[in-house]
């Protein structure tokens, strides 16, 4: 496709030539190859105007950055918005997408319930795929992209792949740092989730109404003018998120127990051994579902992504049902194994505050002897949260154990310690394998471990930079070798 149609489609203006023609995209000069259109964005370590003359020189016909930026060679396309440019040309080069595609925004549970969305929608007979945390996972294979929210390239190429493969139904996750980036734009959305907000990535929004700023944009400007907003109804931000949905004039489907019997409101939970009943009502009809895994957040996950289901036409029968048969989600409270005290060992992702919380609640009701949790908190990341996070592992578990997460550039010892800070009675054992096996060796019968931060991750990070190294490390892995 000719540069100047590919500028056309997306009503953008050239000030330059428009013959060239396009081969590709790229935001890395060491992927250009002649006839690449080449973004360059400042980051917060990196200015990739810095490479605009090596992208030039290895073949790109246009550069998409600042007015400021020098640009000689090469069509300059500048915009107030450079990241949405380049976003929105690269939508039209790599179209077309599949047909059905949703969004996940919030803090915790974005990953479980692209997921369950993925799951409920192959139950009903769609060939569905899920991006985020997980990769690109299909019914046959899942793929690693390394970001929760890919880069726009990437994430626009495997839309156009699983297009290309017959998926008709997309779930992706729809981070703060993707959504402020630009970073999944194109493809029609024709719904989009709120989960929650709690405290996150502080490192790099200015505080919290800017964090949460980042995930309306789902809301204001990502979904389709005349799509679905399905939003948990029991969060302290959910009514400045519901007010987003009105303005932008979306149709809003409340999940939970303050939801409307038009959403899908939820009467009661009862915790089992095994997983939970639910009593649930939709549309004027109360149904009663058996969840097959544990702890309230679980619940909540399964009724957004049933929610995100029916916001695009599923059957509700159908969708209730197959909540009945959903699947645990890689490291999300997922049993790793049982010790030989009789003890059962879950993984989970809680890497904050209130997602340490809401996992903790979670496993209470499922326990009656001593709640045992190892975690840690990861290096070169909002150091605001680590004090919270042992306050609240010494205030609401029986036992705690304070161990290195992804430790990356910073001292371990050091975010020991600020997490000891917060929870001065908890036993600090830096070697994760061993805090692990210590936890483990702790645990009775009637008690549970739970091992936390890290979830579906294989590696352990540590320093960064060019002394950057990722250390095999699979929590599951080492929970079953340490319980056996």
């Amino acid at each position: 496709m000719k540069l100047g149609a590919l500028a056309e489609q997306a009503g953008i203006a050239l000030a330059g030539p428009s013959e060239a023609q396009v081969t590709g995209f790229a935001i890395d000069n060491r992927k250009v190859a002649p006839g690449t259109v080449f973004g360059a964005f400042q980051g917060a370590v990196v200015n990739g105007e810095d490479f605009i003359p090596a992208a030039i020189a290895a073949g790109a016909v246009a550069v998409v950055a600042r007015i400021e930026a020098k640009v000689d060679g090469a069509v300059h396309i500048t915009t107030a918005q450079p990241r949405q440019t380049f976003a929105q040309l690269a939508a039209r080069f790599f179209a077309p997408f599949p047909e059905t595609v949703v969004a996940i925004t919030g803090t915790n549970g974005k990953t479980s319930c692209v997921e369950m969305t993925r799951q409920i929608w192959r139950m009903a007979g769609h060939r569905a795929a899920s991006i985020g945390t997980l990769g690109v996972t299909t019914a046959d294979e899942s793929v690693s992209t390394g970001l929760t929210t890919p880069d726009i390239v990437t994430f626009l190429a495997n839309m156009s792949g699983l297009a290309r493969e017959g998926i008709s139904h997309v779930a992706f996750e729809a981070s703060s740092h993707g959504l402020s980036q630009y970073r999944s734009e194109g493809p029609r959305v024709l719904a989009g989730a709120f989960t929650n907000l709690s405290r996150d990535h502080l490192d790099y929004h200015k505080g919290m109404d800017d964090y949460f700023a980042a995930k309306m944009r789902l809301f204001d400007e990502v979904v389709d003018p005349v799509g679905s907003a399905v939003v948990w109804m029991d969060d302290e931000w959910t009514a400045r998120a519901v007010e987003h949905v009105t303005q932008r004039g979306l149709r809003l489907i409340g999940v939970g127990a303050a939801a409307d019997a038009q959403g899908i409101r939820l009467v009661s939970r009862t915790p089992g051994q095994l997983g939970q009943l639910l009593e649930i009502e939709h549309a004027g009809l109360v149904r009663t579902v058996n969840l097959p895994l544990i702890g309230a957040y679980q619940a909540a996950n399964a009724l957004v992504s049933a929610g995100l289901v029916l916001a695009t036409g599923g059957d509700p029968v159908q969708v209730f049902d197959a909540l009945a048969r959903l699947q645990p989600v890689r490291g999300r409270l997922e049993r790793a194994g049982i010790t030989r005290a009789g003890a059962p060992v879950y993984i989970d992702y809680a890497h904050t505050p209130d997602a340490l919380e809401a996992a903790i609640a979670a496993l209470r009701p499922h326990c009656s002897g001593r709640l045992i949790v190892v975690f840690g908190a990861g290096g070169d990341r909002d150091p605001g949260k680590r004090a919270p996070m042992g306050r609240v592992v010494a205030e609401q578990a029986d036992c705690g154990f304070v161990t290195d997460d992804n430790p990356r550039g910073e001292d371990p010892a050091a975010i020991r310690a600020m997490v000891l800070a917060g929870g001065p009675s908890l036993t600090e054992i830096g070697d994760r394998r061993a805090a692990i096996a210590a936890a483990i060796a702790e645990a009775g019968r009637d008690d549970i471990v739970m091992v936390a931060g890290k979830g579906h991750e294989q590696g352990q990070i540590i320093g960064s930079g060019e002394t950057s190294r990722v250390l095999p490390f699979d929590d599951v892995t080492v929970a079953r070798e340490c319980a056996a």
